[in-house]
């Protein structure tokens, strides 16, 4: 083809770079649970949501979880269940090992939306009731904003 050059190092243009604060409020529609404030904890591997109550079930064969969480100190308790996804040895923030159920859930964070891994553990003595950990945002093109919170809020 005359006229047109083609390069092998030709690559995908990137989506635009999204810049989050170090601390957003959140939706996991899977779990009914909306406007979570949430910590965006890049040396975190793994993303945590604060979870009482925890108990295992069977569901047609299928290993599920249910659970309570609460979005704040002032909000109501508020009953989710999915299924099991792993569990996993993680370092409590002690850096203690201990075994976790993982499940995975949708995040929606402004008009973007993909599914994470998150473990279940009862974070009632820590200031927010959710950790975002870095492969939560891994390959979203996203940067965290350390000096800044609530960027993504309306």
């Amino acid at each position: 083809m005359a006229g047109v050059t083609m390069s092998k190092a030709t690559k995908k243009p990137k989506p635009d770079l999204l810049v989050i604060g170090w601390m957003e409020h959140l939706d996991l529609p899977d779990l009914d649970v909306r406007q979570l404030k949430a910590k965006i904890d890049t040396g975190a591997r793994t993303s945590a949501l604060h979870a009482t109550h925890i108990e295992v079930f069977d569901n047609d064969g299928i290993e599920w979880v249910r659970f309570q969480t609460q979005i704040s100190d002032d909000a109501p308790t508020h009953w989710a269940e999915c299924p099991v996804y792993d569990r996993r040895e993680i370092k409590n923030t002690s850096g203690v090992p201990e075994v976790r159920i993982v499940i995975r859930t949708r995040l929606k964070l402004t008009n973007k939306s993909w599914l994470i891994s998150v473990s279940l553990a009862d974070r009632s003595n820590m200031t927010f009731p959710m950790i975002i950990g870095r492969t939560a945002l891994k390959k979203h093109n996203i940067a965290v904003h350390t000096r800044r919170a609530n960027l993504t809020s309306s």
